[in-house]
């Protein structure tokens, strides 16, 4: 019988991860709220509660790794998050599981250097503090021995879909030829993550105990600024001449005043203010992983986009 490999969460990294698992002969089951999910003989989908650590271990008592895909709504991170992550560190404790968490990189706050894994998280925020306390927690059951634990962290996701800045709310507008707005400055240099390439680095350090212990950041592509993603985005899709501009600070203050998710992304709107670098030269190195290269990325978000509006 093949070993489990437990994913929790079917969003754009989730999936990605569980189809790479199956893939690869291994016998996935992949948890979520709905039981929605990818088709793939070696995937199994369930329905789970994972701030319920019982829930988890009723959909699978035994698993080699649990991967924490899940992705709560951003406003309500200082609610949810905290249950779900003690369930994970339960199960991985209960079972033997290597934890491996899709993280981001909210936790070191705002920074003026490229970011390594070696910089404090020292994140001011309410919700870069969630991401950093669920790390350190994790890393201290790790270092006594309890569980086996590792984390991954990418950047602002460049995709099509809801979670990327220049996903499902720019890039059909793009597309259209209409005039798309986005949150922060156009012309900062930004480092871009692939969430396939985020499923991949998990698929790697959850087998690799050199991984273990520590949090890894993403192998991406070079720096842009949200103009020339947007730019290059739209060359791929043939379309020229794409009108960007960013949402005035009077008129973000004014919608956050009734929409919570504004509200909760100004506490990261610096990550848009300034450059904002990401250094994943140690994961490269470590593991001989390169990201998914830049124009393939730009092809199969267009496409995605293309597929999507046609449903």
């Amino acid at each position: 019988m093949n070993e489990i490999h437990l994913v929790v969460g079917a969003g754009s990294v989730g999936s990605a991860l569980a189809e790479l698992l199956a893939n690869d002969g291994k016998e996935v089951i992949l948890a979520t709220r709905s039981g929605s999910g990818p088709k793939h003989a070696n995937i199994k989908l369930v329905t789970a509660d994972a701030s319920n650590v019982s829930s988890l271990l009723n959909v699978a008592p035994t698993a080699v790794a649990i991967y924490n895909c899940v992705n709560p709504p951003y406003h309500q991170w200082a609610k949810l998050w905290p249950p779900m992550a003690a369930s994970f560190l339960t199960y991985a404790e209960k079972t033997g599981a290597v934890l491996v968490t899709c993280s981001n990189l909210y936790g070191y706050g705002p920074v003026d250097v490229p970011m390594t894994e070696s910089l404090p998280l020292n994140a001011p925020g309410v919700n870069g503090k969630v991401r950093a306390n669920m790390w350190m927690e994790a890393k201290a059951m790790h270092d006594a021995g309890i569980i086996k634990a590792t984390e991954v962290r990418g950047s602002d996701y460049v995709s099509a879909s809801n979670q990327s800045r220049v996903g499902a709310r720019v890039i059909p507008k793009v597309l259209a030829g209409k005039p798309a707005q986005v949150l922060g400055a156009i012309d900062q240099k930004h480092t871009w993550t692939y969430p396939l390439d985020v499923a991949r680095l998990m698929k790697i350090v959850a087998s690799d105990s050199r991984a273990w212990g520590k949090a890894w950041h993403v192998p991406s592509n070079e720096a842009k600024t949200q103009n020339e993603v947007v730019s290059e985005l739209a060359s791929a899709a043939r379309v020229s001449n794409p009108k960007l501009s960013s949402v005035p600070t009077v008129a973000w203050n004014l919608i956050a005043l009734f929409n919570p998710l504004m509200r909760a992304l100004k506490e990261t709107a610096y990550q848009m203010q300034r450059p904002y670098i990401l250094d994943d030269s140690a994961a490269r190195e470590t593991f001989g992983m390169q990201p998914t290269p830049w124009n393939q990325i730009l092809n199969d978000v267009v496409t995605e986009t293309k597929a999507s509006l046609k449903k």
